[in-house]
Protein backbone atom coordinates (compact mmCIF):
# COMPACT_ATOMS: atom_id res chain seq x y z
CA UNK A 1 0.00 0.00 0.00
CA UNK A 2 3.20 2.40 0.75
CA UNK A 3 3.95 1.81 -2.89
CA UNK A 4 1.01 2.96 -4.13
CA UNK A 5 0.78 6.26 -1.98
CA UNK A 6 4.90 6.91 -3.37
CA UNK A 7 3.52 6.27 -6.87
CA UNK A 8 0.23 8.11 -6.75
CA UNK A 9 1.67 11.48 -4.74
CA UNK A 10 4.40 11.52 -6.95
CA UNK A 11 2.25 11.36 -10.53
CA UNK A 12 -0.04 14.27 -8.91
CA UNK A 13 2.86 16.10 -8.18
CA UNK A 14 3.92 15.86 -11.60
CA UNK A 15 0.74 16.70 -12.78
CA UNK A 16 0.34 19.78 -10.66
CA UNK A 17 3.62 21.40 -11.99
CA UNK A 18 2.05 20.96 -15.62
CA UNK A 19 0.41 24.16 -14.56
CA UNK A 20 3.92 25.92 -14.87
CA UNK A 21 3.44 25.70 -18.45
CA UNK A 22 2.62 29.00 -18.24
CA UNK A 23 6.00 29.80 -17.28
CA UNK A 24 7.23 29.94 -21.16
CA UNK A 25 4.70 32.75 -21.91
CA UNK A 26 5.86 34.32 -18.56
CA UNK A 27 9.22 34.46 -20.40
CA UNK A 28 7.76 36.78 -23.59
CA UNK A 29 8.30 40.45 -23.28
CA UNK A 30 4.73 41.93 -22.20
CA UNK A 31 3.61 43.34 -25.86
CA UNK A 32 4.54 39.83 -27.48
CA UNK A 33 2.18 38.03 -24.53
CA UNK A 34 -0.49 40.85 -25.55
CA UNK A 35 -0.41 39.87 -29.35
CA UNK A 36 -0.76 36.03 -29.02
CA UNK A 37 -3.43 36.55 -25.63
CA UNK A 38 -5.93 36.01 -28.43
CA UNK A 39 -4.84 32.89 -29.35
CA UNK A 40 -4.66 31.24 -26.36
CA UNK A 41 -8.20 32.28 -25.18
CA UNK A 42 -8.96 30.67 -28.50
CA UNK A 43 -6.98 27.52 -27.88
CA UNK A 44 -8.82 27.36 -24.03
CA UNK A 45 -12.65 27.60 -26.35
CA UNK A 46 -11.41 24.26 -27.92
CA UNK A 47 -9.99 22.82 -25.70
CA UNK A 48 -13.17 23.47 -23.33
CA UNK A 49 -15.80 22.75 -25.79
CA UNK A 50 -13.58 19.68 -26.50
CA UNK A 51 -13.16 18.90 -22.89
CA UNK A 52 -16.43 18.92 -21.75
CA UNK A 53 -18.09 17.29 -25.29
CA UNK A 54 -15.55 14.26 -25.83
CA UNK A 55 -14.43 13.34 -22.12
CA UNK A 56 -16.68 14.50 -19.50
CA UNK A 57 -20.30 14.01 -21.24
CA UNK A 58 -19.78 10.96 -22.15
CA UNK A 59 -18.26 9.80 -18.78
CA UNK A 60 -21.34 11.58 -17.04
CA UNK A 61 -23.99 9.41 -19.24
CA UNK A 62 -21.84 6.22 -18.75
CA UNK A 63 -21.98 7.25 -14.98
CA UNK A 64 -26.03 7.60 -14.17
CA UNK A 65 -28.79 4.83 -15.40
CA UNK A 66 -30.13 7.86 -16.60
CA UNK A 67 -28.87 10.04 -19.63
CA UNK A 68 -31.52 12.53 -18.89
CA UNK A 69 -30.54 12.78 -15.14
CA UNK A 70 -26.78 13.68 -15.80
CA UNK A 71 -28.51 16.19 -18.35
CA UNK A 72 -30.17 17.74 -15.92
CA UNK A 73 -26.55 18.20 -13.86
CA UNK A 74 -24.74 19.48 -16.70
CA UNK A 75 -27.56 21.94 -16.80
CA UNK A 76 -27.36 22.51 -13.11
CA UNK A 77 -23.27 22.92 -13.53
CA UNK A 78 -23.94 25.64 -16.60
CA UNK A 79 -26.46 27.46 -14.08
CA UNK A 80 -24.49 27.19 -11.47
CA UNK A 81 -21.61 28.80 -13.32
CA UNK A 82 -23.80 31.61 -14.32
CA UNK A 83 -25.48 32.16 -10.48
CA UNK A 84 -21.04 32.79 -9.51
CA UNK A 85 -20.44 35.06 -12.62
CA UNK A 86 -23.92 37.08 -11.34
CA UNK A 87 -22.25 37.34 -7.82
CA UNK A 88 -19.12 38.25 -8.88
CA UNK A 89 -20.72 40.90 -10.99
CA UNK A 90 -22.72 42.60 -8.47
CA UNK A 91 -19.23 42.41 -6.32
CA UNK A 92 -16.79 44.44 -8.71
CA UNK A 93 -13.80 42.71 -8.56
CA UNK A 94 -10.43 44.61 -8.48
CA UNK A 95 -6.95 43.27 -7.15
CA UNK A 96 -4.92 45.33 -5.27
CA UNK A 97 -3.75 47.86 -7.99
CA UNK A 98 -7.34 48.38 -8.65
CA UNK A 99 -7.16 46.89 -12.19
CA UNK A 100 -11.07 45.38 -13.04
CA UNK A 101 -10.90 41.49 -12.90
CA UNK A 102 -13.37 40.52 -15.12
CA UNK A 103 -15.46 37.37 -13.42
CA UNK A 104 -14.69 34.82 -16.36
CA UNK A 105 -11.43 34.78 -14.66
CA UNK A 106 -12.60 33.69 -11.07
CA UNK A 107 -15.25 31.20 -12.72
CA UNK A 108 -12.34 29.80 -14.67
CA UNK A 109 -10.35 29.13 -11.77
CA UNK A 110 -13.93 27.80 -9.68
CA UNK A 111 -14.08 25.11 -12.54
CA UNK A 112 -10.28 24.26 -13.34
CA UNK A 113 -10.03 23.56 -9.50
CA UNK A 114 -12.95 21.05 -10.02
CA UNK A 115 -11.49 19.70 -12.56
CA UNK A 116 -7.91 19.04 -11.44
CA UNK A 117 -9.85 17.51 -8.17
CA UNK A 118 -11.64 14.86 -10.63
CA UNK A 119 -8.04 14.28 -12.29
CA UNK A 120 -6.34 13.52 -8.87
CA UNK A 121 -9.54 11.51 -7.68
CA UNK A 122 -8.71 9.50 -11.02
CA UNK A 123 -5.04 9.06 -10.87
CA UNK A 124 -5.46 7.90 -6.86
CA UNK A 125 -8.58 5.12 -7.99
CA UNK A 126 -6.27 4.35 -10.80
CA UNK A 127 -3.17 3.30 -8.74
CA UNK A 128 -5.34 1.58 -6.12
CA UNK A 129 -6.19 -0.93 -9.45
CA UNK A 130 -2.68 -1.52 -10.61
CA UNK A 131 0.50 -0.11 -11.37
CA UNK A 132 0.29 0.06 -14.89
CA UNK A 133 -3.01 1.72 -15.05
CA UNK A 134 -2.04 4.60 -12.43
CA UNK A 135 0.81 5.17 -14.90
CA UNK A 136 -1.47 5.06 -17.77
CA UNK A 137 -3.89 7.40 -16.64
CA UNK A 138 -1.14 9.74 -15.00
CA UNK A 139 0.19 10.08 -19.01
CA UNK A 140 -3.01 10.54 -20.10
CA UNK A 141 -3.86 13.30 -17.93
CA UNK A 142 -0.56 15.60 -18.37
CA UNK A 143 -1.43 15.18 -22.14
CA UNK A 144 -4.40 16.54 -21.33
CA UNK A 145 -3.49 19.36 -18.40
CA UNK A 146 -0.67 20.55 -21.01
CA UNK A 147 -3.04 22.51 -23.42
CA UNK A 148 -5.80 23.44 -20.77
CA UNK A 149 -3.58 25.15 -18.37
CA UNK A 150 -1.38 27.14 -21.05
CA UNK A 151 -5.27 28.14 -22.89
CA UNK A 152 -6.23 28.36 -18.64
CA UNK A 153 -2.93 31.00 -18.38
CA UNK A 154 -4.28 33.03 -21.25
CA UNK A 155 -7.93 33.64 -20.00
CA UNK A 156 -6.60 34.90 -16.89
CA UNK A 157 -4.43 37.12 -18.61
CA UNK A 158 -7.68 38.55 -20.55
CA UNK A 159 -9.49 39.04 -17.35
CA UNK A 160 -6.97 41.22 -16.09
CA UNK A 161 -4.81 39.13 -13.90
CA UNK A 162 -1.15 39.78 -14.00
CA UNK A 163 1.56 37.49 -15.34
CA UNK A 164 3.16 36.65 -12.30
CA UNK A 165 -0.89 36.00 -10.63
CA UNK A 166 -2.22 34.19 -13.54
CA UNK A 167 0.79 31.68 -13.07
CA UNK A 168 0.18 30.99 -9.16
CA UNK A 169 -3.56 31.10 -9.53
CA UNK A 170 -2.59 28.30 -12.05
CA UNK A 171 -0.36 26.26 -9.77
CA UNK A 172 -2.67 26.75 -6.70
CA UNK A 173 -5.56 25.23 -8.48
CA UNK A 174 -3.44 22.34 -10.38
CA UNK A 175 -2.91 21.05 -6.29
CA UNK A 176 -6.36 20.39 -6.09
CA UNK A 177 -5.30 17.38 -7.78
CA UNK A 178 -3.32 16.35 -5.02
CA UNK A 179 -6.04 17.00 -2.22
CA UNK A 180 -8.02 14.56 -4.82
CA UNK A 181 -5.65 11.90 -4.86
CA UNK A 182 -4.98 11.74 -1.30
CA UNK A 183 -8.78 11.39 -0.57
CA UNK A 184 -9.04 8.92 -3.61
CA UNK A 185 -6.44 6.67 -1.58
CA UNK A 186 -7.86 7.51 1.91
CA UNK A 187 -11.92 6.48 1.10
CA UNK A 188 -11.34 4.60 -1.96
CA UNK A 189 -14.40 3.62 -3.38
CA UNK A 190 -16.55 5.97 -0.70
CA UNK A 191 -15.14 9.22 -2.35
CA UNK A 192 -17.27 7.40 -6.09
CA UNK A 193 -20.83 9.52 -5.57
CA UNK A 194 -18.49 12.89 -5.06
CA UNK A 195 -16.71 12.38 -8.37
CA UNK A 196 -20.06 10.87 -10.19
CA UNK A 197 -21.77 14.41 -9.68
CA UNK A 198 -18.48 16.32 -10.04
CA UNK A 199 -17.81 15.25 -13.51
CA UNK A 200 -21.26 16.49 -15.21
CA UNK A 201 -20.87 20.13 -12.71
CA UNK A 202 -17.49 20.34 -14.48
CA UNK A 203 -19.17 19.81 -18.08
CA UNK A 204 -21.71 22.72 -17.43
CA UNK A 205 -19.35 25.16 -16.43
CA UNK A 206 -16.74 24.58 -19.12
CA UNK A 207 -19.66 24.95 -21.33
CA UNK A 208 -20.69 27.86 -19.69
CA UNK A 209 -17.24 29.76 -19.74
CA UNK A 210 -16.54 28.73 -23.48
CA UNK A 211 -19.77 29.90 -24.86
CA UNK A 212 -20.71 32.51 -22.72
CA UNK A 213 -17.56 34.19 -21.85
CA UNK A 214 -15.09 33.41 -23.97
CA UNK A 215 -16.59 33.21 -27.56
CA UNK A 216 -17.83 36.46 -27.28
CA UNK A 217 -14.60 37.86 -26.61
CA UNK A 218 -13.05 36.34 -29.56
CA UNK A 219 -15.86 38.44 -32.09
CA UNK A 220 -13.93 41.43 -30.78
CA UNK A 221 -11.07 40.91 -32.89
CA UNK A 222 -12.64 41.25 -36.94
CA UNK A 223 -8.89 41.31 -38.72
CA UNK A 224 -9.69 38.34 -40.83
CA UNK A 225 -6.56 36.88 -40.94
CA UNK A 226 -6.38 36.75 -36.98
CA UNK A 227 -9.94 35.64 -36.77
CA UNK A 228 -8.06 32.17 -38.88
CA UNK A 229 -5.69 32.20 -36.29
CA UNK A 230 -8.42 31.95 -33.89
CA UNK A 231 -10.58 29.40 -35.98
CA UNK A 232 -7.38 27.55 -36.19
CA UNK A 233 -6.79 27.76 -32.36
CA UNK A 234 -10.22 26.73 -31.30
CA UNK A 235 -9.52 23.82 -34.04
CA UNK A 236 -6.66 23.23 -32.81
CA UNK A 237 -8.20 22.78 -29.26
CA UNK A 238 -10.88 20.55 -30.14
CA UNK A 239 -8.43 18.18 -31.92
CA UNK A 240 -6.15 17.42 -28.59
CA UNK A 241 -8.89 16.31 -26.69
CA UNK A 242 -10.40 14.18 -29.52
CA UNK A 243 -6.71 12.69 -29.96
CA UNK A 244 -6.06 12.14 -26.16
CA UNK A 245 -9.88 10.36 -26.28
CA UNK A 246 -8.63 8.74 -29.34
CA UNK A 247 -5.57 7.25 -27.87
CA UNK A 248 -6.91 6.86 -24.20
CA UNK A 249 -7.10 2.99 -23.91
Amino acid sequence: MSEVWLYSLASVVVVSLISLAGVAVLALKQEILNRIVFILVSLAVGALFGDALIHLLPEAYASFESELTATYWVMTGFLLFFLIEKYLHWHHHHDESGIHIHPVGYNNIIADGFHNFIDGVLIGVSYLVSLPIGLATTLAVILHEIPQEIGDFGVLISAGFTRQKALLVNLLTGCSAILGTILALILGTRLEVLTTLAIPLTAGGFLYIAAVDLLPSLHKETRPFRSLLQLAAIIAGVAIMAWLKINEG
